[in-house]
């Protein structure tokens, strides 16, 4: 499996997952701009250091990659890391949206900024760069989008309300945009990964970081970027060398003949709450979960 002739971009590139994603697209033949901000944890300061020093890891080795310093949090920054690719190689096929930042604090004491930026890194971030790709990927017929979601955003963590928020939001753009590209070859999928990197070091046990190192998420991210992989919509868990796909399921549910009062939706609370054999899995959109109520109401709609 090899990315001749396909261009790829990595945001927050120069360190942990970023940059093991990039350079390994960039040794199956990607051509890369590295992105990074060059800010640390919570998204203050910057520079051009971390960013440089995996596009010379890269060079070293025969790859091809330049260095972008712009930040995701804005639309014009989305709009000059896509800029940068179209620059140096005139095109843009991959796009994995890997930067993020941390301001973790519990919801009681989170305050505005701690709420804002996390935000606009990961969520607003997602949508930056991959809405200014959008275009070169719709006319040329061809793309893939990875995004990054977090088993925070899932399944819910204490002390990261405004992380939870960002990363599952990312779950609902990728599979948008999975039903809108899907004309045009464009590709979406979701990874939730677990790693070692300057965002989980300090909350990990070592015997456990020794695991996970970001090299066994690299490769999942990889084929999911590549021509042969035309799944899409989808949400995948990995970290250590394991992978699995996570799905989002609607139980078989109970059915009221007309408005219910809340004591008989108390006595049908155990078949509201079982998700069980004959639960239903949507991968095509809304309207797949509107079909299932509009079925189990026997409503004939022509």
């Amino acid at each position: 499996m090899d990315f001749d002739g396909r261009v790829a971009i990595v945001t927050g590139a120069g360190g942990g997952l970023g940059r093991s994603h990039a350079l390994l697209l960039a040794g199956r033949g990607a051509k890369v701009v590295v992105n990074d901000l060059g800010g640390n944890r919570a998204g203050e300061g910057g520079g051009s250091e971390m960013a440089d020093a995996v596009v010379d890891e890269i060079r070293a080795t025969g790859g091809e990659a330049v260095a972008n310093y712009d930040g995701v949090h804005t639309w014009e920054g989305g709009q000059a890391i896509v800029q940068s690719a179209i620059d140096a190689f005139g095109r843009v096929d991959v796009v994995v949206n890997n930067a993020g930042i941390l301001r973790d604090v519990s919801f009681a004491k989170l305050e505005q900024d701690q709420l804002d930026l996390v935000l606009k890194v990961h969520l607003y971030g997602g949508f930056h760069v991959a809405r200014a790709a959008w275009p070169h990927l719709r006319e040329q017929g061809y793309g893939r989008i990875v995004n990054t979601t977090s088993g925070s955003g899932l399944y819910g963590n204490f002390g990261q309300s405004n992380y939870s928020a960002a990363k599952l939001g990312l779950v609902g753009l990728t599979r948008t945009l999975a039903i809108e590209g899907a004309k045009y070859g464009i590709t979406a999928n979701v990874i939730a990964p677990v790693a070692a990197s300057r965002m989980t070091e300090d909350i990990m046990p070592p015997q456990l970081l020794e695991r996970l190192e970001p090299d066994y998420v690299s490769p999942l991210v990889a084929y999911l970027a590549a021509e042969a992989c035309t799944d899409t919509g989808r949400i995948y868990s990995v970290g250590g060398g394991y992978m699995a796909r996570v799905a989002i399921l609607e139980g078989e549910g109970a059915t009221f003949d007309s408005v219910p009062s809340p004591d008989e939706v108390a006595d049908a609370w155990d078949r509201i709450q079982q998700v069980g054999p004959d639960a239903a899995e949507f991968t095509q959109g809304v309207m797949e979960q509107t079909g299932k109520i509009v079925q189990a109401l026997g409503i004939d709609v022509g």
